[in-house]
């Protein structure tokens, strides 16, 4: 799932090699949490938070054969 991220973030991104992508499991869930340059949050999220919506509807999608439920989280401090 962390390559799918990335690939799909460091597109939207002016500084692609400032991507970081944390990975927390429990036993129930995989969280997966995006840090990115402060520059570039607006454009990860989107307006309304439509682009963080879709990545995350991608991500979803790709991760329902899992046992483990899967969330995608932006680090708003950059």
């Amino acid at each position: 799932m962390k390559p799918l991220i990335e690939t799909i973030v460091r597109a939207l991104v002016d500084y692609p090699e400032e991507v970081v992508i944390t990975e927390c499991s429990d036993e129930n869930t995989i969280t997966y949490v995006l840090s990115v340059h402060e520059e570039d949050i607006g454009k990860v999220i989107g307006k309304q938070g439509r682009t963080m919506h879709a990545i995350r509807t991608v991500v979803y999608a790709a991760a329902s054969d899992q046992p483990k439920r899967v969330i995608v989280q932006i680090n708003d401090k950059g």
